[in-house]
């Protein structure tokens, strides 16, 4: 989890869930500034930004809403962007190489322990700069026709089924998924056994 032995902000113990576990934090001070903070946690990412005064601002993206994260890692630099699927970007410009990579290893292994399928990380390399692309699994992606109808996926195969079953159920368990999508996942999923 980030530094050894960091402490973590006061005011992030107003938005943890009960039982959500933090995985990962990085933390970056600059100049005489409060810290801002990127906490990965085994539902969600938080981005914690603290203030003068004990103010601060937070942002969550739950993983059911994440769409993409694109990490640029340049010489000296580095852009970390979190991409919601409403469209809202987090556009991090302070981690270091090291940081980004930490970080985004951490956020694929948290969507690998909910997803069914697993999560890939594209690389593309260069001379001074690489590119790390990593996209949530279709399963966990929401998607509306202009019509508001889902577009369904291509099913899964029978023996799959149930292990999607047990995996949905955990899902639905945990909070990740809300009771109508279990629902209806569940009797799809049924469908194919």
């Amino acid at each position: 989890m980030g530094e050894e032995g960091e402490n973590l902000p006061k005011s992030l113990e107003k938005v943890l869930e009960p039982g959500e576990r933090i995985l990962h934090s990085v933390k970056k001070k600059v100049s005489l500034e409060k810290p801002k903070w990127v906490i990965v946690t085994d539902r969600r990412i938080i981005y914690l930004d603290e203030k003068i005064l004990g103010r601060y601002e937070i942002k969550t993206i739950p993983y059911q809403k994440l769409e993409r994260i694109t990490v640029k890692l340049g010489i000296m630099s580095s852009d970390f962007v979190i991409k919601q699927e409403d469209e809202f970007r987090l556009k991090l410009g302070w981690m270091n190489k090291e940081q980004a990579r930490e970080t985004i290893n951490a956020i694929k292994d948290a969507l690998n322990a909910i997803a069914v399928e697993p999560v890939s990380i594209e690389v593309h390399k260069g001379l001074t700069s690489e590119e790390w692309t990593l996209e949530k699994p279709k399963e966990l992606v929401t998607r509306f026709a202009p019509a508001g109808k889902v577009i369904e996926h291509e099913p899964a195969a029978k023996e799959d089924a149930l292990e999607k079953l047990k995996k949905l159920k955990e899902l639905y368990d945990m909070g990740v998924v809300s009771p109508e999508e279990y629902e209806e996942k569940r009797k799809k999923l049924l469908e194919q056994i």
